[in-house]
């Protein structure tokens, strides 16, 4: 494994002049983490916050800070440059000044940044919050906290280490119709948990396919972009947002979208680490395009008492309409069966609970700010006042990726083999019939495009790794390229 300490990080960001502010900062977090930005701001003083990465959810990002009471934008940062200048325009039309960096180590290295928010490409988020801890910044950082199960682990042992208050983005956290919900039905209310389900119904086109590599435009620095990833040709038509769809940069609509709902479904069983076994089936069926990762994909995580699934679906509801399935009246939600009936979630901010014969009997709704959430945290200093801190990211974005691993190690096989491999699992055998039904509404013939049956994959709990499985354990991890690495030691 590559390392990359904190002098190597100093070194890389190229900044020789700022070297002489920042080295204070640096030096103390050798020797006593605790002490790194140690005081707490406060009541009447500004939170500076920086966000990195400007497209898609970083606009939500800015969008969010500047909605909260004491929290002052300074900077922002991206890789391509007409998106900074773009937004930097954007920010002085509407009010605030801020300065703009096109290379993250740059930014960190300000001492006039209290924390940074993360709404970069997936292969950055475990990275750049390391950095920024060991900066000593505070952290938001977007789901999912990590690209692979081993860097997320980094990112808790760093929090811990530096004292920091990192926040993942997953906002359901923060409603509290949502969170009520589930503490009832935990209570008991509806009795025991048989299963938690999970469901990620959202229409994915396809990307295209590329005849030559994509040229990365000059305004970009591609090597920032690449970051942890090693650089390859992109073949695909847009750089932007379809790199979720390849595995180098992205996880899936699993790990994307899907990372959301397999939180719910781990909140709701009460479960602290990762599955003891798992493995997944699906494949990218409908179109063949750029993409790599599965658009059907149901994942299976072998808890006890009661089981966690989760199911994918890119395609829609048939090829005459552009309307998705729902499972019990959730398309992108959670399902969570009880003896006594079961509690819909149907959004991020309310859920409702049913009785045995789908008679609906309670309802709660609510929801506050996951980004308040965060400030709060940073003011307080307190791990406990966060909704869904760094081991909270971690895990469901762990189970999103072993999920993944099963299915990556996977082999193509004709329908009867499936069904046969699942026949005992009444849970899976009762998904795979509606996936089946799904996709011949599609008019996909599993017969000529054959889904893949991914390899059932025992987990060490404990130590975060495979049992006797040397292939699924080098997945979780990669190789990084210097010097964006995620080291041993954080």
């Amino acid at each position: 494994m590559n390392q990359f300490t904190r002098r190597q990080f100093l070194k890389s960001s190229a900044l020789v002049a700022a070297t002489a502010a920042v080295t204070p900062t640096f030096t103390s977090c050798k020797t006593s983490p605790r002490n790194v930005h140690a005081r707490v701001r406060g009541a009447n003083e500004d939170i500076r916050v920086a966000v990195i990465g400007l497209n898609g959810r970083g606009k939500a990002h800015l969008e969010g800070f500047s909605k909260v009471k004491g929290v002052r934008l300074v900077a922002v940062c991206d890789v391509d440059q007409n998106v900074l200048d773009r937004t930097i325009q954007k920010l002085k039309d509407d009010g605030p000044t801020v300065q703009g960096f096109q290379d993250i180590r740059k930014l960190l290295a300000s001492p006039d940044i209290d924390a940074v928010s993360l709404a970069t490409p997936n292969h950055w988020h475990s990275l750049g919050a390391i950095w920024a801890m060991q900066a000593g910044k505070d952290v938001y950082v977007e789901k999912p906290l990590s690209h692979n199960v081993w860097e997320g682990r980094k990112v808790v042992e760093a929090a811990h280490k530096y004292q920091r208050i990192v926040q993942t983005g997953s906002q359901i956290r923060s409603g509290h119709g949502v969170r009520e919900g589930i503490e009832w039905i935990r209570a008991g209310n509806l009795g025991k948990i048989i299963c938690a389900r999970g469901f990620c119904y959202k229409r994915r086109e396809s990307i295209g396919k590329a005849d030559k590599p994509f040229a990365i435009p000059p305004t970009i620095d591609a090597d920032l972009w690449f970051g942890p990833a090693q650089k390859e040709p992109i073949m695909r038509k847009r750089l932007h947002y379809d790199w979720h769809w390849v595995w180098p940069t992205g996880n899936g609509d699993l790990g994307n979208q899907g990372v959301h709902q397999v939180d719910l479904a781990r909140w709701a069983l009460s479960v602290n680490e990762l599955s003891p076994r798992v493995f997944s089936l699906g494949g990218r069926l409908g179109y063949e395009d750029d993409g790599t990762t599965p658009n059907t994909q149901i994942i299976f995580h072998d808890y006890a008492p009661a089981p966690l699934i989760f199911e994918v679906r890119g395609l829609p509801a048939s090829s005459a309409t552009a309307k998705m399935d729902q499972y019990r009246g959730v398309d992108i939600g959670a399902v969570i069966d009880c003896e006594g009936g079961y509690l819909q979630i149907p959004s991020y901010t309310s859920a409702v609970a049913f009785d045995k014969d789908g008679k609906e009997i309670k309802k709660f709704s609510g929801s506050e700010s996951h980004f308040a959430n965060f400030i709060q945290a940073v003011r307080s200093r307190k791990e406990s006042d966060l909704t869904a801190n760094a081991l909270e990211g971690h895990l469901s974005a762990a189970l999103c990726h072993t999920g993944n691993i099963s299915y990556q190690l996977g082999q193509r096989h004709s329908p009867d083999e499936i069904r046969d491999a699942v026949k005992n699992n009444s849970v899976m055998a009762d998904a795979l019939g509606r996936m089946e039904e799904h996709l011949g509404a599609n008019a996909v013939d599993l017969q000529k495009t054959p889904a893949t049956l991914g390899e059932v994959l025992t987990m060490n709990p404990q130590t975060e790794r495979f049992i006797r499985n040397d292939a699924a354990n080098a997945r979780l991890t990669r190789e990084y390229r210097a010097p964006f690495v995620v080291s041993e030691r954080v």
